[in-house]
C-alpha cells in the first residue's frame, strides 16, 4: 500500500513552520496532499484560492506534494485521496490537547486513517499564522518567518487595507 498523507490546515498564511512540516512529511510519505481548509471559527486574510496559490508556489520544488482545498470532513477528503495518514505539526505542548481531540474524532469517524504528529523545528516553535499577520500588519520584519512569496503577498494585503 502506498503511504499517502494529508497535511491539513488553514495556512492563513503559510509560514516557514508549515513548510518545514510539509518538506519533512514529503521525506516520510510517498505522497503528501496539503489540504487547505476553511476554518469557520477564523476570519481569513487570504481567501482559499490565494492560500492554495501561495502553497503551490512555495512547494513547487517538492515533487510528491500536491495542494488542494476541501470543504467538509477531513476523513472524507482523506478517503477520496486513498490516504492512510493525516500529518499534523505540533509546536508546543499547548497544541497537543486540541490535536488530541481532533485526532480522536477522526479516529472515531474512520479507524483506518492514522494521525502522525511531527514536532516543528525548534526555530519555528513560537510561530503561528496569527502572529505573522499581526507583525505584518504593523510593518514588522517577517522575512525570516515566511517564504518570500508570502512576505510579498502580506505586504500587498496590508498596503491595500
Amino acid at each position: 500500500m502506498a503511504s499517502i498523507a494529508v497535511c491539513p490546515g488553514s495556512f492563513d498564511p503559510v509560514t516557514l513552520g508549515h513548510v518545514d512540516i510539509i518538506k519533512r512529511g514529503a521525506n516520510v510519505f510517498e505522497k503528501v496532499y496539503v489540504c487547505v481548509l476553511n476554518n469557520s471559527s477564523k476570519q481569513p486574510l487570504f481567501d482559499v484560492v490565494e492560500r492554495c496559490e501561495l502553497l503551490r508556489e512555495v512547494t513547487k520544488d517538492i515533487p510528491n506534494v500536491e495542494v488542494e482545498s476541501f470543504k467538509g470532513l477531513l476523513v472524507d477528503y482523506a478517503r477520496q485521496k486513498n490516504a492512510n495518514s493525516i500529518l499534523r505539526g505540533l509546536r508546543a505542548v499547548s497544541d497537543f490537547e486540541y490535536e488530541m481531540q481532533i485526532t480522536s474524532m477522526n479516529r472515531f469517524l474512520d479507524e483506518g486513517i492514522e494521525t502522525f504528529f511531527m514536532m516543528t523545528n525548534n526555530q519555528y516553535s513560537f510561530l503561528s499564522s496569527s502572529i505573522v499577520k499581526e507583525v505584518a500588519k504593523y510593518k514588522g520584519d517577517i522575512k525570516d518567518l515566511v517564504p518570500p512569496p508570502v512576505e510579498k503577498a502580506l505586504k500587498q494585503k496590508f498596503v491595500l487595507k
